[in-house]
């Protein structure tokens, strides 16, 4: 069986989430240092239509820098939205994990059930050759047990059986073979 080592995820997408918060933040770090010069400069009694001309007016003056900081902030969008995949991802994982976990168990179970299987199959083989042996016997003594005790020395040897068990592939069954 192959060994499964659930960690190996875990420490990968937690160095995957680690490089995607850094790039973030490098990507922040720029935007705001290209924005600190360039505040539009726009006073509260300002209406609405002012603010909106003077960050149009900044923009069109600046059209480099505008397009610089929108690259810089779909970028920052684009590695938070793997970030929050990664996140999901990680959130998830426990549950695999725990999957994994029960199916080794099952694995190793099913290998310890299958020794015992084996063993059963094989005792079951040595107790039907025992009792054929012993009703070999019985069929010799009978006829004389018969005739000094007037009864029968063992009976019952239609109805002996011994345990089985056998596999579909999926199910195990333990079945009786009559000897």
């Amino acid at each position: 069986m192959k060994e499964l080592n659930p960690s190996l995820p875990l420490k990968q997408i937690q160095s995957e989430m680690t490089a995607l918060q850094s790039q973030i933040q490098v990507l922040e770090q720029e935007r705001a240092a290209l924005t600190i010069n360039n505040d539009v400069m726009t006073h509260e009694d300002d209406s609405p239509f002012a603010i909106v001309e003077a960050y149009r007016r900044q923009a069109r003056e600046n059209a480099q820098l505008f397009a610089e900081i929108k690259g810089i902030e779909d970028a920052i969008a684009a590695l938070d939205t793997q970030l929050q995949h990664k996140k999901a991802e990680l959130a998830r994982l426990p549950r695999r994990q725990q999957q994994i976990n029960q199916e080794q168990q099952l694995e190793a179970a099913k290998e310890v059930a299958q020794v015992h299987a084996e063993r059963i199959n094989e005792i079951a083989q040595e107790l039907a050759a025992e009792i054929r042996l012993l009703k070999a016997c019985a069929d010799q003594l009978s006829p004389l047990y018969w005739q000094v005790y007037y009864k029968p020395f063992i009976t019952g040897f239609k109805t002996i059986s011994v345990p089985y068990v056998r596999s579909d592939g999926a199910v195990w069954t333990i079945v009786n073979r009559i000897v």
